[in-house]
């Protein structure tokens, strides 16, 4: 009888490599389904506690103590969170399975677009831009770069909104990396405890609580996971009450 196992070809470096790639892929695959699914399964019934609330309260309201009245209005806003946190998880499927469209970028061009949208939307603040001319060319998805910068820079915003003027600083930096070009983005807001930087990237990881600062804690990952499709990188550092740097690590055109 002939040895059927000697006809297999052998496993190589390539082969496993491929079939341990093709696995991954999977399970991403499997963890993106999983995500949307709890997230839009969880919709219905989310929606009958809001509304089955708010008739409560319109029907008997008078009727109710103030006490009970508070208790209806806990559950309102805690449904209502829920709702913003099943967005999140949302999206985050959705960044695992958008196709990624990579080409070249002009960060000078991206940087000072967004910026300009940014200060759009908060004109009664004094909001200081330094962005640094000559910012290279990079290759990247300009939609998802942009959403991720988009995210950073929001931050650098919302963290500094207690400081009388938000100082943002944004320039280009050699990388260690051949072939990378690190963006840096520096603002004066409120930092963070370096003891919790592995939070960071944590889904629902917030630093600060919702009292001072609106937020589900899912920016950063979003944006971590856009950068992340085309083979770029991000780092953050911070200090309590010294501002904050966030580092994104690029190839270069």
């Amino acid at each position: 009888m002939a040895n059927t196992s000697a006809d297999a070809s052998p496993e190589t470096p390539d082969t496993r490599i491929a079939a341990l790639q093709a696995e991954l892929a999977a399970v991403r695959a499997e963890m993106q389904h999983f995500t949307y699914a709890v997230s839009h399964d969880l919709r219905a019934p989310l929606r009958h506690i809001v509304s089955y609330a708010r008739l409560v309260e319109e029907d008997a309201g008078p009727q109710l103590s103030e006490e009970v009245q508070g208790f209806l209005s806990t559950i309102t806003d805690s449904a209502q969170h829920m709702g913003q946190l099943l967005d999140g998880l949302a999206e985050l499927s959705w960044v695992g399975s958008v196709p990624v469209d990579v080409g070249p970028v002009s960060l000078q061009e991206l940087v000072e677009a967004t910026c300009q949208e940014l200060s759009a939307q908060c004109r009664q603040r004094r909001v200081e831009w330094r962005i640094a001319s000559g910012l290279p060319m990079v290759k990247a998805d300009v939609k998802l770069l942009r959403q991720a910068l988009s995210q950073f820079l929001g931050n650098a915003l919302k963290f500094s909104a207690t400081r009388e003027s938000a100082v943002i600083e944004i320039n280009a930096l050699p990388a260690q990396r051949n072939g990378f070009v690190a963006l840096q983005v520096c603002d004066n807001g409120v930092g963070f405890n370096p003891a919790m930087q592995a939070q960071l990237f944590k889904v629902f990881g917030r630093l600060h609580s919702g009292n001072q600062f609106e937020g589900i804690g899912m920016g950063l990952v979003l944006a971590q996971k856009m950068l992340e499709r085309f083979g770029a990188e991000v780092s953050i550092a911070g200090v309590p009450d010294g501002g904050c740097t966030v580092r994104l690590l690029l190839k270069r055109e």
